[in-house]
């Protein structure tokens, strides 16, 4: 038997998005942005963003859609979803032709990082050490 997890901690780079199955069931989906620092071999900082794009069912649907806005900060443990035709991340063309690529998971358990009102009127604060993720415009984001 195979198995395995993912954890990803990052923001929301757009408001959630809520959809129904035919059959009734609530899905939403959500890009979370991942930003990873070092330093390179010439000493410079380097900052990396790494997006996902979440998937959540059923009443954890319904609460991060209600919940969830652009900027929370969340812990997002699940599963990755590899592209049936490759085994790896989705992989599209994006509208400047330059590639791109779409690491999907689907969420197992969603913890909201962000309190209340920390996404109220401005940006969320990283806590616990975790740094915020720099958000870019929403045309930017990969999905």
């Amino acid at each position: 038997m195979s198995y395995h997890k993912i954890f990803i901690t990052g923001n929301l780079g757009r408001d959630p998005e809520m959809r129904f199955t035919p059959s009734g069931q609530a899905v939403t989906s959500f890009s979370v942005a991942v930003n990873e620092t070092y330093t390179n071999n010439n000493g410079e900082k380097v900052k990396k963003t790494i997006w996902f794009r979440v998937t959540a069912w059923g009443k954890q649907a319904e609460i991060c859609n209600q919940y969830l806005k652009k900027g929370s900060m969340v812990l997002v443990e699940g599963r990755m979803n590899a592209d049936p035709a490759t085994g790896g991340p989705k992989i599209w063309t994006k509208q400047d032709g330059t590639a791109g690529s779409s690491f999907e998971v689907t969420a197992q358990t969603v913890r909201f990082l962000s309190s209340r009102g920390e996404n109220e009127g401005g940006p969320v604060a990283g806590s616990g050490g975790m740094e915020m993720a720099e958000l870019p415009p929403e045309d930017d984001i990969p999905f």
